[in-house]
C-alpha cells in the first residue's frame, strides 16, 4: 500500500521532495494543492512538473477515503459513510448548526471516526458490535474533514430537504472526534491528524475548535494535558459510581470511577481548561435524581459542565430512553445544584445518527452473519 500523503506534516513533505532533487517550495504548492484546493488527482496539480506529477503517484495515495453510502436526517445531519483502501468502512457525520441556536446558521460541525470499530465495548453503543478491526492512519482522519469540504465546494451536499448546491465557500468550524473508536487508544495518529486539521496549511480549524471524547483512559488523558493544543476534552461518563459504570462501560473495571476522576483533576489543573462530561440518559439505568445530584457534585469538584443526551436507540440493543419530562426534570435538577448543563437536542435520530448505527446495517446486508445481525 502506498504512503497516506496526508499523514505526513509540511516538513516531512518538504523533506521527501528535497531528497528527490526539487526545491523546497514545491512542498508549498503540493500542500496548496492538497488542503486549500482539495485537488480530486495529482494530475490535478497543474503547476507541478509531469515527472514530478508522477512520481508523486506512484508513491502516494492523495485520498484514502472513497464515498459508499449518504444518509440524509430530516434535521438536516448528514451522515457519510466511507470504504477505505483495505475495505473497511466508517463513518463521519456532518451537524449543520441549527437555526435560532446559534448566530451563525452556516457553521458546520464535523464528527469523525478514529479507529474501525472499537474495543471498548459500551453497553450503549453499535460501534463495538462487529469487533474492533484497526486503528486510522492520521490521514484517514484527516480524509474525513477533507472529503466532506470538497463536496461542499464542488457537488454541493444534500442538507434536509435543501437540494444540493456547490458552494466555493465551504468551510467546517467545528471538529468533535466522538465517532467510531476510542481515540485515546489510537493516540499518535489522532494527534497528527488533529495538527494537521489545526495548521494554518492544513484545515487551519482552530485547536479551541476541537474536542476530543474519551470513555476514559487516564494515562492518556494526562498525556493529552501536556500537548500544546489547546484542545477540549469530553468525558463519556455516563455513570457517577462503580456500579453503575461497570454495567454501561465495561472500560471501568479496568479503570474505575476514582482513578478517573483523578486522571481529571490532573488534566484540569495541568491544562487550566474546563472539560465536559457525556452523560447518557438511559431509562431505568442512569436517570434516578439522585444520581443527578452525583454528577453535579463530580462537575463541581472538576469545574466541568455537563452535555445530557437522551439516549439514541440502537438496533439490537436493549437501552431504552427515559420520558423527555424525566430528562428534562434531571437536567433541572443538575441545574439547580450550580452546574452548566446542557440538553442535547437529538440530531439524526432517523438515519441512526449514533456511532457505527450505517456500519453496522451495510455489513449486515452484506454479511448476515455478523454480529448483532439476528
Amino acid at each position: 500500500m502506498k504512503t497516506d500523503l496526508k499523514s505526513l506534516t509540511q516538513d516531512e513533505i518538504a523533506r521527501l521532495l528535497i531528497k528527490q532533487g526539487h526545491p523546497t517550495y514545491r512542498s508549498t504548492q503540493v500542500i496548496q494543492w492538497t488542503y486549500e484546493r482539495a485537488a480530486e488527482s495529482f494530475d490535478a496539480m497543474s503547476n507541478l512538473s509531469l515527472p514530478l506529477r508522477q512520481w508523486l503517484a506512484s508513491e502516494f495515495d492523495l485520498w484514502t477515503v472513497k464515498e459508499l453510502r449518504e444518509h440524509h436526517s430530516t434535521d438536516t445531519t448528514e451522515k457519510f459513510l466511507w470504504q477505505l483502501r483495505d475495505g473497511q468502512l466508517v463513518e463521519t457525520v456532518l451537524i449543520p448548526a441549527t437555526p435560532g441556536l446559534t448566530s451563525r446558521a452556516d457553521r458546520h460541525t464535523v464528527c469523525v471516526s478514529t479507529q474501525v470499530g472499537c474495543a471498548y465495548g459500551c453497553k450503549f453503543c453499535a460501534s463495538g458490535l462487529n469487533g474492533f478491526r484497526r486503528n486510522l492512519t492520521a490521514g484517514e482522519i484527516v480524509d474525513q474533514v477533507l472529503a466532506i469540504v470538497r463536496m461542499g465546494r464542488t457537488t454541493g451536499i444534500r442538507i434536509g430537504d435543501a437540494p444540493a448546491k456547490a458552494d466555493p465557500e465551504f468551510r467546517v468550524q467545528n471538529i468533535v472526534v466522538m465517532g467510531m473508536g476510542e481515540p485515546l487508544a489510537n493516540y499518535d495518529n489522532l494527534m497528527k491528524a488533529l495538527k494537521i486539521i489545526n495548521a494554518p496549511w492544513g484545515l487551519n480549524i482552530g485547536s479551541r475548535k476541537i474536542t476530543v471524547s474519551t470513555c476514559g483512559l487516564p494515562a492518556q488523558i494526562k498525556k493529552l494535558a501536556t500537548e500544546p493544543l489547546q484542545i477540549r476534552l469530553a468525558v463519556s461518563l455516563h455513570g457517577t459510581n462503580d456500579k453503575i459504570r461497570d454495567q454501561i462501560m465495561p472500560v471501568n473495571r479496568t479503570h474505575p470511577v476514582g482513578e478517573l476522576v483523578e486522571a481529571c483533576e490532573y488534566y484540569a489543573k495541568t491544562k487550566g481548561r474546563m472539560m465536559t462530561f457525556e452523560y447518557i440518559l438511559i431509562e431505568g439505568v442512569n436517570d434516578d435524581l439522585n444520581l443527578a445530584d452525583q454528577l453535579s457534585a463530580m462537575a463541581r469538584r472538576l469545574h466541568a459542565k455537563v452535555n445530557l443526551i437522551p439516549y439514541n436507540p440502537v438496533e439490537s440493543l436493549h437501552w431504552r430512553r427515559p420520558s423527555m419530562d424525566r430528562c428534562h426534570a434531571f437536567a433541572a435538577r443538575v441545574k439547580s445544584r450550580g452546574v452548566a448543563a446542557t440538553l442535547r437536542i437529538e440530531k439524526g435520530g432517523d438515519i441512526g445518527a449514533a456511532c457505527g448505527q450505517l456500519r453496522l446495517q451495510t455489513m449486515r446486508k452484506t454479511s448476515p452473519d455478523a454480529p448483532g445481525a439476528s
